[in-house]
């Protein structure tokens, strides 16, 4: 199944992409400048690679950025399945991975690492059979 993950920013959302096995590639990130343009990148990405699900990072500590990614996702009016995984500290864990290797942090590198990071959770769980529910 072709798999891809976004880490939804509000500068930037970053991609990967798992199109088979286990292996997670991070994509380039889209720059955002509003939430339309943004919806309309994801959805012709998700078109172009033929994405079958999409993984969408979630936070379990922010109400106020939960609610902001339920409306992202709302935009994207999916006609493919979805889930949320869990997403915390991927930024963190993202920038420890590069550390060195980028000077200007706004290219959106980050970000998709992150979002490698949060479709690397999925699969882990896939494999271990947890379900989680926000």
């Amino acid at each position: 199944m072709k798999l891809a993950s976004i880490d939804v920013g509000l500068k930037r959302i970053g991609l990967a992409i798992s199109l088979m096995n286990d292996i997670v590639t991070p994509q380039s990130a889209i720059i955002r400048k509003n939430r339309n343009q943004a919806a309309s990148e994801v959805k012709a990405f998700l078109k172009e690679w033929e994405i079958e699900k999409l993984i969408i990072g979630f936070p379990s500590s922010s109400i106020d950025t939960q609610n902001r990614i339920k409306h992202f996702t709302a935009l994207l009016e999916l006609d493919i399945p979805y889930e949320f995984q869990e997403e915390n500290l991927s930024s963190i864990e993202a920038k420890e991975l590069m550390k060195g290797e980028v000077k200007q942090l706004r290219d959106g590198r980050i970000d998709s690492i992150a979002a490698k990071i949060i479709l690397e959770r999925y699969l882990i769980n896939l494999k271990k059979g947890a379900n989680f529910e926000f």
